[in-house]
């Protein structure tokens, strides 16, 4: 069986980064599926979804990490194209992804301890976003 749900957030943009795992948890058991896996999918090019243990220091540490290594202050040819100036956040979605996959069995996520399902906004300005979950199990 295949049931497919949606998260809606509100975001601040440039790094806000949101912990959507109760959001998750709570679409696997209103499927009332027992074993399977959740998808959760970010349809968009500057956004994505990871794992991280969803703290302020690991969340600040993440966001140092991408200032580190995908400035916004460099010159991005995206910039030059569409005037938007988020071609930084282009980049960091594409190097998380748009999507991610947890099994789940006995209707629970099998996440480990410190480890939570958090959405990331790498967009310039404030968005509001609209993901989708689908829960393939039986």
């Amino acid at each position: 069986m295949i049931a497919t749900q949606r998260i809606e957030l509100e975001t601040q943009g440039h790094g806000d980064i949101h912990d959507i795992t109760q959001q998750v948890a709570g679409a696997v058991r209103e499927s009332e599926l027992q074993a399977g896996t959740v998808t959760v999918f970010t349809p968009s090019a500057t956004s994505a979804l990871t794992t991280i243990e969803y703290e302020s220091g690991c969340v600040s540490d993440l966001n140092r990490l991408f200032d580190e290594i995908i400035s916004p202050d460099r010159d991005y040819k995206h910039n030059l194209r569409w005037g938007d100036g988020n071609g930084h956040s282009h980049v960091r979605a594409a190097l998380l992804g748009p999507s991610l996959t947890v099994p789940f069995v006995d209707g629970q996520l099998t996440l480990g301890t410190w480890q939570q399902i958090v959405f990331c906004d790498f967009d310039n300005r404030a968005r509001s976003r609209e993901l989708v979950v689908q829960i393939m199990g039986e």
